[in-house]
């Protein structure tokens, strides 16, 4: 059998598998971790599994035989021309194993995980006329007030509140929803294309050399090697890829203010907006499906990055729009990413960017979320979060929120202590779960394979840190989870410096059961296990038996409670 005939088999078998299991190539994406255009690439032959690990798992969701395993392993050599890497477990008859990492430090098990998906966000919000949006808006703001309930009885507390709670953190409650295991993240800081060791949902390129000016260092000269190597590296491993336009050549706009980056690249729109259309159409051709998303520039209403008009960058949005869309559809566009939400400055931005129709043509708007100072909790986020949802809906939009950055300044500061950073970084997801009730979708933590920042996931060329590792074991407590509500202090009957958030976790025999995830933002609580309470697990993984009757300390580390 020839590469061409097997991988047109393997793409027949996969597309049978998926028609007799009956699931939609969303569902199927979201018990393989797979995003689901994806998956339709496999089943349709426009792509093969660079691993066979991915087949396996596919095939055996759908509930293929030995035999049927056998057939695609033969067609998968034919398609690829390699063998399974069997010190993974790669073999027809037995489980997928995990992802090899580096020996990690002593006391901690590295941890790998499967694929994420990535949902493709629903198109038909943005083709409302503005009037629409606006009754949608109040329509969604009255069902979220609405649903502001605590998410179970408790039993009361008489624990003392420690330090006031961090503003924006309302109670809320829905039907359980599948936690997308795209919102954990992470920016790339690396153009060697390694990937992190670590699990994690999905990836954003920035500072990893692919700024336009370094893709296309004079017109029409396109160096496509970096960006290769990272699409391939993270398509190797099924995980969705953000990429970001920024940093204009300077052949483009050479009067226009330098950017801060040693390649000349200008912080400016260019001169020449027929040069911006024929950089992204390039572009959208070479990568195909292998980029999913894309954002349409980064920090634009910071003069480092851009120091052109609104209109201008409306403009821009609206033409990339249309040629990404036109390439392929089933692409997420993000709207240009907007920082220092603190300010005044900048809702005024987003306004003006709105006000002059830049987020019609868009899937998601980029936002930066990050605490005020480094050591502040990350729970005080969700007062940005707030005050940007009340600015949206000022403007007549609700777009899904996208944070895909952090500040300007992040390396200026002084490195976290070892704790307290790894705390941090599982709180900066928990933060983005509890502000889902307000349309935040995805949290890209800068960044993987920076080592020279306060808060270090993974250096390039080293294990994961504790934080890494930390958010590693996160992601794997709320694989295939469902979350319903999340609360904080006498909203839920806990104590004032408690926060919480429920969800539906599959147990060993498939059954979803509840689990609550409780944490602090400063100090320690103890608080009742509460009605069916049997177990609380620890991110270190540490783990004991309890009941009802028993009660769980609480700190700045979270824990995970099993009902």
């Amino acid at each position: 059998m020839d590469g061409v005939r097997g991988a047109r088999e393997l793409a027949a078998l996969l597309a049978a598998l998926k028609e007799r299991s009956g699931l939609s190539y969303q569902e199927l994406g979201r018990r393989v971790f797979l995003s689901s255009s994806t998956l339709h690439r496999y089943c349709n032959g426009r792509g093969v599994p660079g691993d066979y690990d991915l087949v396996a798992r596919i095939a055996k969701e759908c509930g293929a035989g030995a035999d049927e395993l056998n057939r695609l392993l033969r067609c998968w050599r034919a398609a690829t021309g390699r063998e399974p890497d069997r010190e993974r477990g790669a073999v027809s008859v037995r489980e997928p194993g995990p992802e090899p990492v580096p020996a990690p430090e002593p006391g901690a098990t590295p941890q790998a995980g499967p694929r994420p998906t990535r949902p493709i966000t629903p198109k038909p919000v943005r083709r409302r006329p503005p009037g629409t949006r606006v009754v949608l808006a109040v329509a969604v703001a009255l069902a979220v007030l609405c649903t502001a309930v605590a998410s179970a009885p408790y039993e009361t507390t008489t624990a003392a509140t420690t330090g006031p709670a961090p503003v924006g953190a309302t109670s809320w409650a829905q039907a359980p929803k599948p936690v997308d295991p795209a919102l954990f993240g992470v920016t790339m800081n690396s153009s060697s294309g390694a990937m992190p060791s670590f699990r994690t949902g999905a990836l954003r390129l920035w500072d990893s050399e692919t700024r336009w000016a370094q893709i296309e260092p004079a017109p029409g000269d396109y160096r496509w090697a970096t960006l290769d190597r990272l699409l391939d590296g993270a398509e190797r491993q099924g995980r969705p890829t953000l990429f970001v336009f920024g940093g204009t050549p300077a052949w483009a706009a050479p009067d226009a203010r330098k950017a801060a980056y040693p390649d000349g690249s200008r912080a400016a729109p260019p001169d020449d907006l027929d040069d911006w259309d024929a950089f992204v159409r390039a572009l959208v051709r070479h990568a195909g499906t292998r980029i999913e998303a894309y954002e349409l520039w980064v920090t634009a209403n910071h003069e480092h990055h851009y120091n052109g008009g609104v209109t201008r960058l409306v403009d821009m949005t609206r033409r990339a729009s249309r040629i990404i869309r036109e390439a392929d559809p089933g692409a997420t566009v993000v709207c240009p990413s907007i920082t220092a939400l603190w300010t005044a400055e900048a809702h005024d931005f987003l306004l003006r960017f709105a006000g002059a129709g830049g987020y019609q043509y868009c899937d998601a708007a980029g936002i930066k979320l990050y605490q005020r100072r480094v050591t502040d909790p990350p729970e005080t986020m969700l007062e940005a979060v707030r005050d940007v949802d009340r600015t949206f809906h000022r403007a007549g939009y609700h777009l899904p929120l996208w944070s895909t950055g952090t500040t300007q300044t992040v390396t200026l500061d002084d490195p976290l202590e070892e704790d307290t950073a790894a705390d941090h970084a599982v709180r900066y997801y928990l933060t983005g779960l509890y502000a889902g009730n307000r349309n935040l979708a995805r949290m890209y933590f800068y960044a993987w394979g920076n080592g020279k920042i306060p808060l270090v996931l993974q250096a390039e060329g080293r294990p994961p840190t504790k934080a890494g590792l930390f958010v590693a074991r996160l992601q794997r407590w709320l694989a295939r989870a469902e979350i319903r509500s999340c609360g904080q202090g006498a909203g839920i009957a806990l104590p004032g410096n408690v926060w919480q958030c429920e969800f539906r976790l599959p147990d060993a025999d498939g059954t979803l059961r509840t689990a609550r995830i409780r944490w602090t933002h400063t100090g320690a609580a103890e608080t009742p296990a509460g009605a069916g309470a049997r177990r609380v697990e620890y991110l270190d993984r540490a783990a004991r038996e309890v009941d009802h009757r028993d009660t769980v300390r609480v700190t700045e580390r979270p824990v995970l409670i099993r009902y």
